[in-house]
């Protein structure tokens, strides 16, 4: 077993709970605040990213006023290096955007590590011009190493209202093996996994606080699963349709 991946992830974890935690509070209080009014909280990612706009999605233990903007296009199973051509179009963002229900009550999540390709910073612009709430997860020590891809120049942390650090590497692999030059063992889809969840437990401690019951699913794996995640199924699927 490689120690040297369990330490970069220890590291990484400590990293999250000493340096993130006020930036976190405030967005577990913004999303109580518009999950309370009925606003909704919106993920979107390209390629492996996309793995994180799953993570919260009809997952036990998870809140059901979650969406993810899944694009197939922009997603790995119908094709890799595909994937990588649209993430770097320009104004694909916008209109993926402009084609999902988010508006001005709501919050969007935006994954990238880099946050450089076009893809991900226009949907960010758009969504801020719908009057939504932006939060990048990403990593600003790997983003701020490299050139933004954007016609206007910027990454995600510079246009976002909010940015969680999930402080990995440039280029995210973080352990160096002898006799491979390429590193190995990317650190990300760990620790912004683990930043949605501290997302989803805060808000429901906060909706809580408010003498709001947070409408959060029980695994369907369980006897009691199908019956008590039926009303809010039935409450949630007219304006997420994939459930």
């Amino acid at each position: 077993m490689n120690k040297e991946y369990l330490d970069n992830l220890r590291r990484l974890l400590d990293r999250l709970e000493n340096t993130q935690e006020d930036t976190l509070d405030r967005v577990c209080e913004l999303c109580a605040d518009k999950v309370a009014k009925g606003g909704l909280m919106y993920f979107f990612g390209t390629g492996h990213s996309h793995m994180i706009c799953e993570e919260p999605f009809y997952r036990a233990g998870g809140l059901a006023c979650v969406y993810p903007i899944l694009e197939t296009d922009l997603m790995l199973h119908e094709g890799a290096s595909k994937s990588s051509f649209y993430e770097r179009m320009q104004d694909l963002g916008a209109a993926i955007i402009d084609n999902s229900p988010l508006g001005s009550g709501d919050v969007l999540f935006l994954i990238s590590n880099s946050g450089r390709n076009a893809v991900i910073v226009d949907a960010a612009l758009r969504a801020k011009q719908k009057g939504a709430t932006t939060v990048a997860i990403t990593s600003v020590n790997h983003s701020s190493s490299v050139s933004s891809r954007h016609a206007g120049g910027k990454r995600l942390f510079e246009v976002c209202d909010y940015v969680l650090d999930n402080g990995g590497v440039p280029g995210d692999a973080s352990v160096t093996l002898s006799g491979l030059e390429q590193p190995i063992a990317p650190t990300s889809t760990v620790i912004d996994a683990t930043i949605v969840n501290l997302v989803s437990i805060g808000t429901a401690q906060r909706l809580l606080a408010r003498g709001i019951t947070p409408p959060v699913f029980l695994s369907a794996n369980t006897d009691k699963g199908d019956s008590a995640n039926k009303g809010i199924i039935d409450e949630y699927k007219r304006r997420i349709p994939m459930l």
